[in-house]
């Protein structure tokens, strides 16, 4: 251990490395180390000897280290919080400021968690329901249908002012489920052409709504049961039927709400019916 001499005389007040180590809890060779990384610093270092001395005062530095180590702060964030933090009140106010940081932090990360739990439940009821789902894909033949439908870009959630323009309009003269065309061949987030349609006994074009014959004809088709933003297994389950047997497909495809909500009620989402069909040729 360094000398509790410099120089052949005692230094009053001083600390050697060795007492400094027991009075702090830090080893010689952590004290050594900050040394050399400029965040405790020796009050004195014998020239002749290299010889390493210590204040008293600097046992509170040290263990402020300590603490702020315990932060798992790196050792070159903490040189600087001490060279601009130079009093215990400046410093408690960092830390105090740190401790609101870190509470933000865990706030987040107690959301990041809760979305996760969420996520692996659906994730869960979702290969669940389509494991033990009795509906398979099948093929059969569709009948033309008059409708009346409003076409549409944007979300897909955006369908319900369409339906709700021809419920105004066509209400008496509604014969069946709701449907939606899709024109597009891929999902589009923001900007997906599609077409708001009720099949309707009567009527003609009116305010933007057009009424006219969907053509029927050779069809794939599968009920899913559940929530509509977990369509896309079912999608996925479709179209591979369609690929392996090397169909073509129609535009645009259907998706004809069998159960959903109600105009007033929500309803259970898990009990929603969708119907996906695709006009296929091959």
């Amino acid at each position: 251990l360094d000398s509790p001499l410099a120089g052949g005389r005692k230094l009053p007040g001083m600390f050697t490395i060795g007492e400094f180590s027991k009075a702090t809890g830090l080893t010689v060779k952590t004290l050594r180390f900050y040394h050399e990384q400029g965040v405790l610093v020796p009050a004195y270092v014998d020239p002749d000897t290299g010889y390493r001395y210590y204040r008293a005062e600097q046992i509170e530095t040290a263990r402020i280290i300590v603490r702020l180590r315990e932060l798992e702060l790196p050792l070159e964030r903490i040189a600087e919080i001490l060279r601009e933090y130079d009093d215990e009140g400046d410093l408690l106010e960092f830390l105090e400021q740190h401790r609101l940081t870190i509470a933000e932090r865990l706030k987040q990360v107690k959301a990041v968690l809760a979305s996760l739990d969420e996520i692996i439940s659906r994730e869960r009821e979702a290969r669940t329901t389509m494991t033990n789902a009795s509906f398979e894909v099948e093929e059969k033949q569709v009948p033309p249908m008059l409708i009346a439908g409003v076409r549409m870009r944007g979300r897909y959630s955006d369908c319900g002012q369409g339906f709700a323009r021809i419920g105004r309009r066509f209400g008496r003269h509604i014969c069946g489920k709701p449907l939606l065309l899709h024109y597009d061949h891929e999902y589009r987030e923001d900007d997906a052409d599609f077409e708001a349609c009720m099949p309707v006994r009567k009527g003609s074009d009116v305010d933007g709504i057009s009424v006219r014959e969907l053509p029927g004809g050779r069809c794939v088709s599968l009920v899913y049961r559940g929530p509509w933003d977990e369509l896309g297994r079912s999608y996925a389950k479709i179209l591979g039927y369609v690929k392996d047997r090397g169909y073509e497909i129609e535009c645009p495809t259907r998706e004809i709400y069998l159960n959903g909500p109600g105009m007033i009620f929500r309803g259970n989402p898990k009990k929603y019916l969708t119907e996906i069909q695709m006009l296929v040729r091959g």
